[in-house]
């Protein structure tokens, strides 16, 4: 929180015909900033949407707090039997080497696509089979701005009868000083069930992945959280992360921050409050959001320089009820 400067007002990235969800943020080899977000069409409402419409964009921007500009569709919906056959959602984008790795969840599903006037019902049937076929996808490309290569099977599948049965989604990878991976992503062990994040290891980022046996625990039982981000700074591993009650960082839907030295064994009794949904902006304002999440840093040299989180307006704590979504970006002053 020390670090947290206001929020840029116009500043990030809103369509005025998409609702604008997620947002990774990248330095393109170009000099500009880009930034890969989730759009879904606003002819139907928000959520339960974005799991049966939502495709990656890519917008761009000459300086880190934008505005940001759309400037493509990064990764769309490949159709037919592919994991990511019909939705594409939650972008993380890294480059390693010369390679630009864009990961993301893809998932796919029987019927048609919702309308207007046939809108999809939150944990209906439909919306519960889709959500188990979640998958984190990848996808590779020596420019920022494509031709992406997709894998055509996921990075990493569930695994019957453990804590993460149940999809996997929510990617963040963190290149090592050794050269090696740690990929955080979330899932559950019964659909309806709490949300929990792993991590995994892996010498390529390609994989094989070795897994944790259990997810991140608080006090000796799996966390309630999601959205995780990862980087490495200062000789330990860090993570950001929704916290879904508060117990954690005493603030429902909160941000998290937690430090581990080898990125398996998080000190959680040590966690503090690293963002809060009451946003301070640059003209003065302080709102209290309905919803701060999807945290992901802009990193340059090593350093985390702006925080970038989606963001929603509405009457309460539901997505289905928000009037505005977008991603706003957050300054950080500084580290000392």
């Amino acid at each position: 929180m020390k670090r947290l400067q206001p929020a840029v007002v116009g500043g990030g990235f809103e369509l005025p015909d998409h609702w604008v969800w997620c947002g990774a943020p990248i330095r393109g080899e170009d000099g500009k900033y880009h930034l890969f977000a989730s759009r879904i069409p606003k002819t139907v409402i928000f959520h339960p949407h974005w799991l049966f419409m939502s495709e990656i964009v890519r917008a761009e921007s000459a300086t880190p707090v934008g505005p940001y500009q759309l400037a493509e569709v990064a990764l769309p919906p490949r159709g037919g039997d592919f994991f990511d056959g019909r939705t594409t959602h939650n972008p993380h984008i890294r480059k390693v080497g010369d390679t630009y790795l864009l990961l993301y969840m893809g998932s796919n599903y029987d019927g048609p696509t919702p309308t207007p006037d046939k809108q999809e019902v939150w944990r209906s049937p439909r919306y519960l089979a889709t959500w188990a076929r979640k998958r984190i996808g990848l996808a590779t490309s020596k420019s920022v701005k494509g031709p992406w290569k997709r894998l055509d099977t996921p990075l990493l599948e569930p695994r019957p009868g453990e804590w993460d049965s149940i999809a996997t989604t929510n990617p963040s990878l963190c290149p090592l000083p050794d050269g090696s991976f740690l990929l955080a992503y979330k899932s559950r062990k019964e659909n309806l069930g709490n949300l929990q994040v792993g991590v995994a290891h892996a010498s390529h980022y390609l994989g094989p992945w070795r897994r944790q046996p259990t997810p991140w625990l608080f006090k000796g039982k799996p966390a309630h959280v999601e959205d995780p981000f990862l980087w490495h700074e200062n000789g330990r591993v860090h993570a950001l992360m929704k916290d879904m009650t508060g117990e954690i960082c005493g603030e429902q839907f909160g941000g998290i921050h937690v430090t581990s030295a080898d990125g398996f064994n998080w000190d959680f009794d040590r966690a503090t409050l690293a963002y809060s949904r009451r946003l301070r902006w640059s003209d003065g304002r302080t709102t209290r959001q309905g919803f701060l999440e999807r945290p992901q840093l802009l990193i340059e040299n090593g350093r985390p320089t702006h925080l970038f989180c989606a963001t929603a307006e509405g009457p309460g704590l539901d997505l289905k009820d928000a009037t505005r979504t977008w991603n706003a970006v957050i300054p950080l002053a500084p580290s000392s």
